[in-house]
């Protein structure tokens, strides 16, 4: 294990569905987990638009909305092993299930922060894989 992945392990960015996601990475998909990880992306950044547009709305009543947008959030998170982004969808839920608007805006705020952290960090580990992967195919002449 590299050591960009054991931090995000031990800072609790990350949880064993993450190791489970890698174990499905094999030769014939050498960039699965990168491609699932990508879609992830992919629409978390449109549930996070629509949760913002939500809560920025004059008239803003549509918990049960957001509660949905959160559920599949939580869910995606849980799918990739993305343990904190997916403790703070579960906080957040709790707040827009009491209908606290402020509450909501401050989980957004934190949601959108551990998304971002977890999103530069994958990107990391995944360059730091496709330079391995890279380095190791590289082929020197034999000396004779």
């Amino acid at each position: 294990m590299n050591r960009v992945l054991a931090l995000l392990f031990h800072q609790g960015v990350l949880d064993e569905q993450f190791l489970q996601l890698q174990q499905l990475q094999d030769e014939s998909s050498p960039n699965f987990v990168s491609e699932v990880v990508n879609i992830y992306f992919h629409e978390s950044e449109k549930l996070l638009k629509n949760l913002r547009g939500l809560l920025t709305e004059r008239e803003f009543s549509d918990y049960k909305k957001m509660g949905i947008h959160l559920n599949q959030f939580m869910g995606s998170s849980s799918s990739i092993g993305a343990k904190r982004v997916r403790n703070v969808c579960v906080a957040f839920r709790a707040a827009s299930e009491q209908n606290n608007r402020a509450g909501c805006l401050r989980a957004l705020e934190l949601l959108e922060h551990e998304y971002c952290y977890l999103k530069n960090k994958l990107h990391e580990l995944f360059q730091i894989e496709q330079q391995r992967v890279l380095a190791a195919g590289v082929r020197y002449p034999m000396q004779r």
